[in-house]
C-alpha cells in the first residue's frame, strides 16, 4: 500500500515539474522551435516545391553595385566558354550555361562577351519578379555567377520564362573611307574575317581604291592638297551576320547596321577605323 501511494505522489508531481521546467527553459524551447520551423521550410523548398527556371542573357563585365570593370581578355573568355554548371550547397544546379558568344572590342585586345544561361530562381509573391541568390533580378540588373573554374559578373540584357530565341541573317554591306594611307589598304585582306567564337560574323569579300576626293582638312582646320598626299579612297564589300530585332539589323549584339553609320570591326590584320556604311543589301 505504501509503495502504491508513493507512485501516485510521484505521478502527481510530474506534470508540475514539467511545467516548472518549461517556464524556466523557455529560451531553449523557442530556439528549438525556430530550428524546427527553419528545417520544415528548408525541407519544403528543397523536396516539395518544384524549382522555377528562367532564361537570361548576360553581358559580361558589369558587377554588383555597378562597379566599372574591364572587358574580358582572351584567356578570360576561354575560361567562360568552359564553364558549364553552377551548383548550390546541396549540389543541385543553380545556373547552366547554354551559349557563349564574343566579339573583339575596338583596339583593346579585349572582348564583348555574351552568355545565355538558365537560372534557378524563386518568385517574389505575385509581382512577376524573381530572386536569384537572394537578390531581385531583372533586365539591366547586375548578376554574379560563380563556377568551379571561373567567377564573373555581368548585366542582364534579356530575361524570359521561355528559352530566348533570336533570328540572325546575312547581309552584304559596303564600307567607305575617303582618305586612306597605302599601307592601310595593303593590310586589308580579302577573306579576313571576324568570329564570335562559333561562326564567321564578318568577312571581307572585295576591296577597291581610287583617287581621294572631297575636301581634306588638317587637325588645325586648314585645307590640304590631295596632290601632295598619298591618300586614296577605299571601299570594302563584306558579308556580315546580323540579328533581326524590331525591323532593325544589329551587329555584335549592340551596333545598328544601316547606311551612314560607322561600324567597329576588329580584323586579324587591321582594325577598321572611321569607315562608314554606304549601302546594305541582301546576299
Amino acid at each position: 500500500m505504501k509503495i502504491n501511494s508513493r507512485k501516485s505522489k510521484v505521478e502527481s508531481r510530474n506534470p508540475n515539474q514539467i511545467l516548472s521546467f518549461l517556464k524556466h527553459q523557455y529560451f531553449l524551447i523557442i530556439f528549438a522551435g525556430c530550428i524546427g520551423f527553419v528545417g520544415l521550410v528548408a525541407f519544403y523548398k528543397l523536396f516539395v516545391v518544384k524549382p522555377t527556371y528562367i532564361y537570361a542573357k548576360v553581358k559580361v563585365g558589369q558587377g554588383m553595385g555597378w562597379a566599372s570593370t574591364q572587358r574580358p581578355s582572351l584567356w578570360f573568355v576561354k575560361a567562360i566558354q568552359q564553364a558549364q554548371v553552377e551548383k548550390d550547397l546541396t549540389g543541385k544546379p543553380l545556373v547552366k550555361i547554354l551559349d557563349v558568344s564574343y566579339y573583339p572590342y575596338y583596339g583593346s585586345g579585349q572582348y564583348d562577351v555574351y552568355v545565355m544561361a538558365r537560372l534557378r530562381v524563386s518568385r517574389v509573391g505575385g509581382t512577376g519578379t524573381y530572386n536569384f541568390n537572394r537578390e531581385t533580378i531583372g533586365v539591366s540588373s547586375p548578376i554574379d555567377l560563380e563556377f568551379p573554374n571561373v567567377q564573373f559578373s555581368g548585366t542582364i540584357i534579356a530575361l524570359s520564362e521561355k528559352p530566348i530565341t533570336q533570328t540572325y541573317e546575312n547581309k552584304i554591306i559596303y564600307l567607305y573611307k575617303k582618305a586612306v594611307n597605302p599601307w592601310e589598304y595593303e593590310q586589308i585582306q580579302v577573306g579576313d574575317f571576324v568570329s564570335n567564337g562559333k561562326e564567321k560574323v564578318f568577312e571581307i569579300l572585295e576591296k577597291e581604291k581610287g583617287p581621294a576626293v572631297g575636301e581634306l582638312l588638317s587637325q588645325f582646320g586648314e585645307s590640304l592638297n590631295w596632290d601632295t598626299l598619298p591618300y586614296q579612297y577605299v571601299q570594302i564589300k563584306a558579308q556580315i551576320r546580323v540579328k533581326k530585332e524590331d525591323d532593325q539589323s544589329i551587329f555584335g549584339e549592340e551596333y545598328m547596321v544601316s547606311p551612314g553609320r560607322g561600324l567597329p570591326v576588329v580584323l586579324t590584320n587591321l582594325t577598321l577605323n572611321d569607315y562608314s556604311i554606304i549601302k546594305v543589301e541582301a546576299p
